[in-house]
């Protein structure tokens, strides 16, 4: 088993920046890539960026790109998005997320591709 924990999140104006956390727990070893998702209210949850555990290939929407960046702390086992040049259209709650896949070389873009989440932390940008 994995956990996840967010923290982070809250009120910013557009513009601002915000640095996401999300502390992993448990079964490290198993983890192959990591995913920050969100979910604004009546929208279907979306991947925002995702990074191979062991440092290599990222990704980010094309939204996101070149506003958010994804990073890892080994030593932490903590994850970050750093988030800026916000907009209201990013407000929703954002998830971290572990996949366990095998195998593959880049992160999985789907939620499917994911087995574990945290419960995730509002971020809330106001115009």
């Amino acid at each position: 088993q994995v956990q996840l924990v967010e923290s982070g999140g809250g009120l910013v104006q557009a513009g601002g920046s915000l640095r996401l956390s999300c502390a992993a727990s448990g079964f490290l070893s198993s983890i192959n890539a990591m995913g920050w998702f969100r979910q604004a209210p009546g929208k279907e949850r979306e991947i925002v960026a995702g990074m191979m555990w062991n440092g290599g290939s990222t990704y980010y929407s094309d939204s996101v790109k070149d506003r958010f960046t994804i990073s890892r702390d080994n030593a932490r086992n903590t994850v970050y998005l750093q988030m800026s040049s916000l907009k209201p259209e990013d407000t929703a709650v954002y998830y971290c997320a572990a996949d366990r896949r095998r195998y593959v070389l880049s992160p999985g873009r789907l939620a499917g591709n994911y087995d574990y989440w945290g419960r995730g932390t509002q971020v809330t940008v106001s115009s």
